[in-house]
């Protein structure tokens, strides 16, 4: 069983590796050792942040990362083609509190007339008790029956569960996460949003890992028992 290769990480402040790096912080442009510029990032209450790994030295910048990663993603959501369709993933053991959070991201997707596609994700022995996802993907389109109609019922794919709602005219729709009146940035809520799904791929990853180390652990073990 292959590994899926992993995107690489931005590395940050103690992660960075190289021993001396570019670093670029206002109007200066400097080849420090990487203690050093760790260092005057510290003073200045911001990060170091990794943006060219592969650059010899490589290249870091000074910058808040919370902000820089925000900037990122909207970056990269303006160089995707405009579609009117947002996606909002679900794990079956989501705790109460990032239940509600996905719930408000998608109200306001549904409030912006986007289509909201509903995705849970199966992981590991869960797919045992698929009982489980069809219960909270049901209690998912509850809890937005005020706010979309629904295109496609939930549906099993592979380990996955879909539904796809739409947004009601906006003079039906009412609101169960967020006050009606209550201000937001879309665009906020879709990196946070994004910000959230890819933390959930980063721990299905290391999940993903941990069951290949196992599985390629057993067989060197039954040939060890078999030399014996």
């Amino acid at each position: 069983m292959r590994r899926r290769p992993r995107q690489p990480r931005t590395r940050v402040n103690e992660r960075i590796r190289a021993s001396e790096i570019r670093v670029i912080y206002g109007e200066h442009n400097v080849v420090l050792p990487t203690h050093k510029a760790l260092k005057k990032a510290k003073e200045l209450g911001l990060d170091l942040v990794e943006i060219a790994p592969n650059a010899r030295p490589p290249v870091c910048r000074i910058v808040d990362y919370g902000k820089y990663k925000y900037e990122q993603s909207k970056q990269k959501k303006a160089d995707k083609p405009k579609k009117r369709e947002k996606e909002v993933k679900f794990r079956v053991n989501i705790d109460p509190h990032d239940y509600g959070i996905k719930m408000m991201h998608a109200e306001d997707f549904l409030a912006h007339g986007f289509k909201v596609r509903i995705q849970l994700q199966f992981r590991g022995r869960q797919m045992a008790h698929k009982e489980l996802g069809f219960q909270l993907m049901e209690r998912v389109k509850e809890d937005l029956k005020d706010m979309a109609h629904i295109d496609l019922e939930p549906k099993l794919n592979n380990r996955n569960i879909l539904m796809m709602v739409s947004p009601l005219p906006p003079e039906k729709q009412k609101r169960k996460f967020r006050k009606h009146d209550e201000e937001f940035d879309i665009d906020e809520s879709d990196a946070a949003n994004e910000e959230s799904q890819e933390d959930d791929e980063e721990s299905h990853e290391d999940d993903a890992t941990d069951v290949v180390d196992e599985q390629d652990a057993s067989p060197e073990s039954d040939d060890s028992e078999e030399k014996e």
